[in-house]
């Protein structure tokens, strides 16, 4: 089973700085290219078959977002990071699906890296997906590792022409985009908080050890969590201090409130990284103060049994008359007798749960 916190690409070990090597799962069979060019009074949208019908990419002159789902082939990137301009040092984090968020800013472009969550019910795991973010002028270019993303509100404000999307410029895309993925993360926690709640009732009504096995899991969940939202912070904090002439300064506003956000997010994680630990506590406590509870009981018993043993000890059977010596199926009834006490102490037991 492959780590969800690590991944390494043997092909990368020794290779030269910029070498494009994709790093990761392969989530998707084949590239999807989309585009949609707006302004404030149209906007279109095309769905490209091959790379081919967009590279190399003619000088936008609307605002144009162009997304790409699966990054796993290295030539689309490669004829997309010259179509850009793009260092090979970029290009190859775009590739590296295993990559910190960060943000960086070059002469003529800003470069995001950030992680998209969700929540699958089925497994009730936490699913994480590296999204890059290209800033250029008139121009926003995402890649994904598949298709289905958090921006589906994105679009429907651009395709409605409501609000201030379609007349703001690619930095509010931006922003836009940033800000579906920090709103994602809400849902996500939500999910988890409705799970530390049932593990909390499951530990005041009866702990087992599946119920240490589900404190374990969400605990690995926590930890990606905090990997994915700790650097979050510093990201925004770059991009609200950033002075690269693509980020206007009204759009300043709009990144100190996703910041906000963020810390939100950041606040909560590590709140449910604490009822976790305290969570594992109170088992231990709770596995403990059972076990206290049946070594009384058991000490009860065999201090009342303890007397008898001893006048049985001294004086064994021992005695001139005793009635079922003489009867013919008095061994019979002696092994029936025992193993009806032995079955009554075990259903006993597990009727306590004790086995």
């Amino acid at each position: 089973m492959k780590s969800r916190l690590v991944r390494i690409s043997s092909r990368k070990i020794g290779a030269a700085p910029g070498s494009l090597v994709h790093v990761g799962e392969q989530k998707v069979e084949k590239t999807r290219i989309s585009v949609i060019e707006y302004d404030a009074e149209s906007l279109s949208e095309q769905i490209l078959e091959s790379a081919d019908e967009h590279f190399p990419c003619p000088a936008p002159t609307k605002t144009q977002w162009l997304n790409i789902d699966g990054i796993h082939q290295v030539e689309v990137l490669e004829r997309c990071g010259h179509c850009f301009g793009l260092h090979a040092l970029v290009t190859e984090d775009i590739l590296n699906t295993a990559h910190r968020p960060k943000f960086e800013e070059h002469e003529d472009f800003c470069f995001l890296v950030l992680k998209m969550l969700f929540f699958a019910d089925e497994s009730r795991q936490i699913e994480t997906e590296q999204v890059s973010i290209i800033l250029r002028d008139n121009m926003v270019a995402s890649f994904q590792e598949k298709e289905g993303d958090v921006f589906d509100g994105v679009r429907q404000r651009l395709r409605s022409g409501r609000g201030r999307i379609r007349k703001l410029g690619p930095d509010y895309l931006t922003y836009a985009l940033v800000d579906s993925v920090v709103d994602s993360y809400f849902l996500v926690l939500e999910k988890v908080g409705d799970q530390i709640e049932e593990l909390e009732e499951e530990l005041v009504d009866r702990p087992t050890p599946e119920t240490l096995h589900k404190i374990h899991n969400l605990k690995k969940e926590m930890i990606m969590l905090r990997k994915s939202v700790w650097p979050l912070r510093e990201v925004i904090s770059s991009l609200q201090r950033s002075e690269s002439p693509l980020i206007t300064t009204g759009t300043d506003i709009f990144f100190r409130d996703v910041y906000d956000h963020t810390i939100q997010v950041v606040d909560t994680v590590e709140t449910f990284r604490d009822m976790l630990s305290g969570m594992l506590d109170l088992y231990l406590s709770s596995i403990s103060n059972r076990m206290n509870e049946v070594m009384k009981v058991l000490t009860i018993m065999a201090t009342i049994f303890i007397p008898l043993t001893f006048f049985a000890g001294i004086y064994g059977m021992n005695f001139a008359y005793i009635p079922e010596l003489q009867w013919r199926w008095g061994y019979g009834a002696f092994w029936v007798v025992i193993l009806i006490l032995a079955g009554a102490m075990v259903c006993f037991f597990k009727k306590k749960k004790w086995l």
